[in-house]
Formats: structure tokens, C-alpha cells, sequence
């Protein structure tokens, strides 16, 4: 039986965090040696967007996590007691931190990717007004722009279609103008409505 049918199963077609019963995807739960059932869990893509650091996280949503870290699957621990961790701030989650118990094996496991030393917030590319930009999506300069190296100035009102993301800086942005690709910052760029 192939992993994804064994995990399908066992989660009976629910997120082995949440419950919800969304399309699920099979979360490899790092660091890893091999893939097996214990350490690959089925998850909705609302986790893994806020584990990944995709979106904001939820505290609402993640007060799942007091049912989910009672599970005997050792991957959906780990992913509990590092999402615990990050939402230390909230009492429930540390009330629910206080009672979990992981043996050394898996408290090592936990540990290993520095994920729980993270706090709750999420960096993001956003605009000037807040608003969370995606690869793809299409801005508006804000304000004239004078490209260093190029004698290209990008105007004031200019529409960027299919930016792409900085990976390190959530204040960069990369689109095309005018055949050229140049980094924009995400302070000088508005949004354009769908």
C-alpha cells in the first residue's frame, strides 16, 4: 500500500490536526532519515500554510492542537509541540505545553529544526497598505522610481504584472518593467484589485 493510501487511511480523510475534512497533503515532519508512516502526518492547507510561514497564524484555529497532541502518531506530536511552542504566548497554549509529555527520542525530534524557538509572528510581504502580496500577483508603484544601473525610470502608477517574492527580504519584490526585471520595494507598491 503506498504511504499516501496508509496515511489517508489512518486519518480517516481528515487533517490529523485540525479535523478539517479539506483536501488533505501528506507533510513530511523534518528532519527525517527516511519517509515512513510515523513521521509524515495528512494535513488541510490552512496548517501548512501557517506552519510553512505562508499566513498569520490562527490561535483559534490551532486550539486543535490541545486534542491533536494526544495522538499516538509520533509526527503529529512533534508538529503539535512545535506549533504549541511558537503560540507560547497564548495561556492555553502553554497550559496545553505543561501537560505534554515527549520522550527524549521525540523531544529531540521536536528540537531539531529550531522551529519552536520562533515565536508566533510571520514575516510577509505586504504592501504599503498592509495588504499580503503573492507571487503573482500585480502592484502599482506608489511613487517614481529611478532604477540604479539603468537609466529606466519606472513612473508613478506603473502596473507590475506577476511579481515574484524576495525569498529572505519581505520588503523586495521582483517584477518586469519594460523588459527589464528589477527589485522594487514593497513600501512603494499598492495592491491592484482583482
Amino acid at each position: 500500500m503506498k504511504l499516501e493510501d496508509l496515511l489517508t487511511k489512518r486519518s480517516e480523510k481528515k487533517c490529523e490536526l485540525c479535523q478539517a475534512e479539506t483536501p488533505l497533503k501528506v507533510y513530511e515532519v523534518l528532519p527525517q532519515t527516511r519517509t515512513t508512516e510515523d513521521n509524515c502526518i495528512m494535513i488541510c492547507d490552512k496548517c501548512l500554510a501557517q506552519i510553512e510561514k505562508k499566513e498569520e497564524l490562527d490561535s483559534a484555529h490551532w486550539s486543535c492542537l490541545t486534542t491533536s497532541m494526544w495522538s499516538e502518531v509520533p509526527g503529529v506530536q512533534v508538529v503539535s509541540w512545535r506549533m504549541l511552542n511558537r503560540l507560547r504566548s497564548e495561556s492555553w497554549a502553554m497550559d496545553a505545553l505543561d501537560m505534554m509529555y515527549l520522550d527524549d527520542e521525540k523531544l529531540e525530534w521536536a528540537k531539531a529544526t529550531g522551529d519552536h524557538d520562533n515565536d508566533g509572528t510571520v514575516d510577509l510581504h505586504k504592501d504599503c497598505n498592509g495588504n499580503v502580496l503573492q507571487a503573482g500577483d500585480s502592484v502599482v508603484l506608489i511613487k517614481s522610481l529611478d532604477v540604479k544601473g539603468s537609466t529606466l525610470n519606472a513612473k508613478l502608477g506603473t502596473v507590475v504584472k506577476n511579481i515574484r517574492l524576495v525569498e529572505n527580504n519581505t520588503e523586495q519584490i521582483e517584477g518586469r518593467i519594460e523588459g527589464q526585471v528589477i527589485v522594487i520595494l514593497t513600501k512603494y507598491v499598492r495592491k491592484q484589485s482583482s
